[in-house]
């Protein structure tokens, strides 16, 4: 996590109070620091300190029960390749209940990507997807491992987001214009092997099987491949027995695989400006202009009998839904020229949506219908381009979300459990795995600082030679270097999600505290403290221009991060997920009820390679919606850097008191209205700003009257008040506990207070008062305790804590590449303890050397 420093601050260094000037010889000293360095790390537990928990998830999230639509889901059949669902949602100006997708089958590393970036799309917005399985090859060479290998990605998608999937496999198989197409012994046996594997799995997805509408058929008037089709396919083909296959053949019952694997029917319905109420048009016969649909035409196509030159014994509709009692899924659209006249397209568009849509109450088993919503080249236009889409333009968007709304049939989204990237920033917000008694671990570690505390008082007196060297020089401090070196090796162990000791202090041993609380608070301490530098030695104008390049600096870094690791989702062996996507440990702020849910937090990323990019995406990048998780709070840090002109120019005239009072006046605000946030951004829902800004603001003030508060708290006076807040602290908590552990009331102290303490003083999110207590607790009695032990701390840790806590923004940045970096090692045991201590001790290493060589020091900030 990065930290605030101007750019006039003057670097200090560790000088000899770091053990700098050991006569050993450099190899044995390496080797010493190596050794230390491991120390170094596990001196994690005195602090009590840690950021953000995250541990492995070992179990699938408890999905809710498919919806069942008590309408009729509506939803675009979109074009994935340069639209997306935000996109589609946002010109609609509402949310469909579902989303089509056409995928290729066998699945490919390809179209398990795109099936995966679908799901996690249509997941964020609670609606169903419609999966269309495109054979890419024949139908005879599909086998039982392809439909397992379909299977295992329902079943992922299913655990991790609760999706509901519909799955049309060979949509349009009694058409020749599909590659399986007018196959129906191929067809049937491949719908009911993926059928019988997808019925015997998990995933609760539903086997849709959906020809085209008849009339027409053989469709000799299209491109045939009637000729193509083995002899015993034409004899089931030829139903009547009169040696031919003709429009008074059943354009359908052949192709049907059998209830036992069909769970929905489904039709394809679409409107292509042609033809008549007795004649199928096809591509033979010319589109000379536009024209809106005739009256009646959807109705006659559920009667079987627009299109027809002979009647039907009966309808698509009454066999197979009606008579099946199957749910219906209709998937139709209407075609437009932009380069020929004739009608509107409005009215092309609304005349067949309004038709279809007037349906819906007298066939009341249609459950959800998919609109084309793509541009393209169609054969029945003459291979000129045409436009399917209803939300193109606003007025014909706006038109259709009228319409929609004005249907009572309609069931527009959410229909499932949303799972949004806002809810995967806040997923991982991990609480301490302390093994159920969050309370209890307060308190003992309240009770620890509290111990040390007044230890640093007694060895203060006896072994002064120990003590820190203040000068009185108001540049940097070595103390709170140390320690914001110290949390940011936490956040990088806990980040490299490994087992070892190391990461075992780190995920045990935490109090109220991570490591996220006390980079803002001592990033406000620091700049507080060399921001007079700068004014003193540039003036307070020059002062303010370098602290507004700083934050300029620390967006363009965020962005740069962003979509580095965005670039390389496309090299090969590189495991971006890991990064990208969030799986849900159970211990975040949704509990477990949620383990084993990814979210996606790149929404729309790959929007921004359409040209030009949307600007709902575009948007999403700048406000910082999307990046790595662990990188989620630099936005928050970002936003704070803005502020630091004005409030250090208000604190210079010592207005400190109304820069507190609007910051708490900020923080009532958060308290009252928690769900209010400021911006859309990544950090809002982990950090969010009305509540972290005090911590940043105090340490600001703090900073800035560093020296008079520490004169003031050294004083006899000041040693009183201190240890008497200390020890009363820590005393309170623990007379609470020992009431709850011991059964009794702890005078007028409420005796159901223990149980209700954690829920209601010491959430993060919210930063609770029991952590803003917890914060001044800890800083008050680590920076005693390295004041009074300054010299054997420095000189066994301070070589490594000092550099990394002076660059703690440049080793913030790199741990991202870090976590990506082990998280793509193949066949890494990560529950390995040797394991996971050598990944954590190398990667702690390799970033101390990068430090002290400056690696890239002018390009990554420090």
């Amino acid at each position: 996590m990065p930290t605030l420093n101007h750019p006039s601050a003057a670097a200090s260094t560790v000088g000899a109070s770091t053990g700098a000037g050991s006569a050993r010889s450099p190899r044995r000293r390496f080797a010493r620091r190596v050794g230390a360095a491991l120390l170094a790390v596990a001196a994690l537990v005195p602090m009590a300190l840690g950021p953000a928990v995250l541990g492995d998830a070992t179990s699938a999230s408890a999905a809710t029960a498919p919806p069942e639509p008590s309408g009729t889901w509506f939803g675009p059949d979109l074009d994935w390749g340069s639209d997306g669902p935000d996109g589609y949602a946002g010109r609609l100006g509402a949310t469909p209940s579902l989303y089509g997708v056409n995928i290729d089958y066998p699945l490919d590393r390809r179209a398990t990507d795109e099936w995966r970036r679908s799901a996690r799309a249509a997941a964020a917005q609670g609606a169903v997807l419609v999966v269309s399985l495109e054979p890419t090859g024949r139908l005879s060479e599909l086998d039982s491992a392809d439909a397992r290998r379909a299977d295992d990605l329902l079943t992922e998608i299913d655990r991790q987001y609760g999706t509901s999937q519909l799955v049309r496999f060979a949509p349009e198989m009694n058409g020749n214009w599909q590659r399986w197409g007018q196959q129906p012994t191929a067809f049937v046996g491949a719908f009911r092997e993926l059928a019988d594997v997808v019925h015997a799995g998990g995933s609760r997805a539903r086997m849709v099987w959906a020809p085209s509408y008849g009339a027409g058929y053989p469709f000799s008037d299209a491109d045939g491949r009637l000729p193509e089709t083995p002899a015993g396919d034409v004899g089931l083909l030829d139903t009547n027995d009169d040696g031919r296959v003709t429009e008074a053949d059943d354009p359908y019952g052949p192709y049907y695989p059998g209830d036992d694997a069909v769970d929905w029917v489904g039709q394809s319905m679409f409107y292509f400006a042609k033809g008549s109420a007795s004649t199928a048009a096809g591509t033979s016969v010319p589109l000379v202009e536009n024209q809106a649909p005739a009256a009646g035409e959807v109705e006659g196509r559920f009667d079987e009998t627009w299109g027809y030159a002979e009647a039907q014994p009966s309808t698509f509709y009454e066999r197979f839904a009606e008579g099946r009692d199957r749910p219906m899924l209709l998937d139709t659209g209407a075609l437009y020229a932009d380069e020929l006249d004739g009608a509107a397209e409005l009215d092309v568009k609304q005349g067949w949506w309004r038709q279809v849509l007037d349906a819906l109450p007298t066939h009341d088993r249609i459950a959800g219908v998919t609109w084309l919503e793509v541009e393209r080249d169609e054969a029945e236009a003459g291979d000129r381009p045409v436009d399917w889409r209803a939300t193109a333009q606003p007025g014909i968007a706006g038109s259709l979300r009228t319409d929609l709304e004005a249907s009572d049939r309609i069931d527009l989204g959410p229909v499932t459990d949303r799972v949004t990237s806002t809810d995967g920033d806040a997923a991982t917000v991990q609480v301490r795995d302390g093994g159920g008694d969050e309370m209890g671990w307060i308190v003992a570690c309240a009770g620890a600082l509290a111990l040390a505390f007044l230890v640093s008082g007694v060895v203060g007196r006896l072994l002064p030679r120990w003590r820190y060297p203040d000068d009185g020089s108001p540049a940097r401090d070595l103390r709170i270097d140390l320690f914001r070196g110290f949390i940011i090796l936490a956040v990088v162990i806990t980040h490299i999600e490994v087992a070892g000791p190391f990461s075992f202090v780190t995920l045990k041993a935490v109090g109220a505290i991570t490591g996220a609380e006390m980079f803002v608070f001592l990033s406000g301490i620091v700049l507080g403290m060399v921001y007079p530098l700068g004014i003193k030695k540039y003036g307070e104008k020059a002062a303010a221009i370098g602290a507004f390049a700083r934050a300029r600096k620390q967006y363009v870094v965020t962005l740069a991060v962003i979509l580095i690791v965005f670039a390389l989702s496309v090299v090969p062996l590189l495991n971006t997920d890991a990064v990208t996507t969030f799986t849900d440990r159970g211990t975040g702020s949704t509990g477990t009820t949620a383990e084993g849910r990814v979210y996606d937090l790149y929404p729309n990323v790959d929007r921004l390679l359409d040209y030009p990019p949307p600007w709902y995406a575009v948007r999403q990048l700048l406000l910082l919606e999307m990046g790595p998780w662990p990188f989620n709070i630099m936005g928050l840090f970002v936003v704070l850097s803005l502020t630091i002109p004005a409030l250090m120019w208000a604190i210079k005239r010592r207005a400190w008191w109304a820069v507190l009072l609007v910051s708490w006046a900020l923080y009532a605000v958060g308290v009252v209205f928690p769900d209010v946030h400021l911006l859309p951004s990544q950090f809002e829902a982990v950090f969010p700003l009305f509540a972290w800004q005090v911590l940043f603001t105090h340490g600001l003030v703090i900073g800035w009257y560093r020296r008079q508060i520490v004169t003031a708290l050294t004083t006899r006076l000041g040693k009183v008040l201190v240890g008497a807040a200390v020890v009363g602290y820590a005393g309170f908590l623990a007379l609470i506990w020992a009431g709850h552990a011991y059964g009794f009331a702890p005078g007028p102290i409420p005796s159901g207070l223990y149980d209700t303490l954690y829920a209601t003083g010491y959430q993060r999110v919210d930063m609770q008062w029991g952590r803003l207590v917890d914060v001044a607790l800890v800083v008050v009695c680590v920076y005693a305790v390295l004041t009074v032990f300054w010299t054997p701390i420095s000189k066994a840790f301070g070589w490594l804590y000092v550099p990394l806590g002076q660059a703690s923004l440049y080793v913030f940045i790199w741990q991202v590449f870090f976590v990506l970096a082990v998280a793509s090692i193949p066949g890494l045991d990560r529950s390995s303890v040797v394991v996971g201590t050598i990944v954590h001790a190398v990667s702690v290493l390799l970033l101390w050397v990068m430090v002290k060589k400056k690696f890239l020091f002018s390009v990554v900030p420090r």
